[in-house]
């Protein structure tokens, strides 16, 4: 996810500042180093990482950096990184970069936000300003991000939106996203890779335009690792891939359960229903509802849906 691997640049980028560092003990004041460019090799001279900018001033606490660009060549994804400023506190191993932060990937992926601080001793990446991710047909905003311990974990904090746009018919197959999807939520979204998990609480609303889902807590499971029937496999990977991962996870990743909790509500037309609980399942396409269900259903035919019709 771009998140995930946005993360671990930033530790590759605070690794290279301890060049600065080496650099300052040799001199006794300050200085500043302009057009400075840093890069390292890895097996086969093959290039791991390089860095550059327009100039790095060096003080005896920190090192300012300006027109920041760096590059990662991984093995299955490269990840480019720039900046118009960046602050790296030396004592606190924390660096700050400021103004147009873009961090872009091989896949496609493109998180674009004002700010970013990165503290190296605790494993913690938070930024206050609203983050936007793209990835694909999947826009995603919110004010504000959090990295947990270990980067396994990541929370959007506050005003988060998921723009699910309508995906292009290609060779004449049916389109997998058809409508617009819209999902949102007061704060926070909260991802685990590990469980692979995202969780958008209070105030969640989804929106298919065909239907609306509110609930105060809803947890969307991914990662693909549902087995449908044969007959159902093409229905459920049409169905599933324009809901994919929360953050953009690559296009194996699949939507395999959504359970909305507490104040469950579903209204399609002007059939609503309300329960504790609901839970859908994406590999064979069936929704429970759980937890004193209510169900008011209207028919053009004036049938009494009490009746069973």
């Amino acid at each position: 996810m771009i998140l995930k691997t946005f993360l671990t640049f930033l530790a590759f980028l605070l690794l290279t500042s301890g060049a600065f560092a080496e650099e300052e003990k040799l001199q006794e004041s300050d200085q500043q180093i302009q057009d400075f460019s840093l890069s390292s090799f890895g097996e086969k001279g093959k290039k791991s990482w390089d860095l550059s900018g327009k100039s790095a001033d060096i003080f005896s606490d920190v090192v300012k950096l300006k027109s920041v660009v760096g590059n990662l060549y991984g093995k299955d994804e490269d990840i480019k990184l720039t900046a118009d400023n960046g602050d790296f506190d030396k004592a606190q191993s924390k660096i700050h970069l400021q103004e147009n932060v873009v961090i872009t990937t091989s896949s496609g992926a493109k998180l674009t936000t004002k700010s970013l601080d990165w503290d190296r001793k605790n494993q913690l990446v938070t930024s206050k300003d609203i983050v936007n991710i793209e990835k694909g047909n999947m826009v995603t905003t919110a004010s504000g991000v959090y990295g947990e311990p270990g980067l396994k974990k990541v929370s959007l904090e506050k005003d988060v939106t998921v723009n699910i746009n309508p995906t292009p018919a290609e060779n004449g197959k049916e389109p997998s996203v058809k409508k617009k999807i819209v999902i949102t939520c007061d704060g926070a979204l909260q991802i685990d890779y590990q469980k692979n998990v995202a969780t958008f609480n209070k105030n969640v609303k989804v929106d298919t335009q065909d239907a609306l889902i509110e609930s105060d807590i809803m947890d969307v499971y991914f990662g693909g690792t549902g087995k449908a029937a044969p007959e159902k496999k093409k229905e459920k990977d049409a169905d599933s891939a324009g809901m994919g991962s929360i953050m953009g996870a690559g296009g194996a990743s699949k939507i395999d359960k959504i359970v909305a909790r507490i104040n469950v509500k579903i209204t399609r037309g002007e059939n609503v229903s309300y329960s504790d609980e609901a839970t859908y399942d994406a590999v064979n396409k069936k929704i429970i509802l759980s937890g004193k269900p209510k169900l008011i259903l209207y028919s053009g035919e004036g049938l009494d849906a009490s009746l069973g019709n």
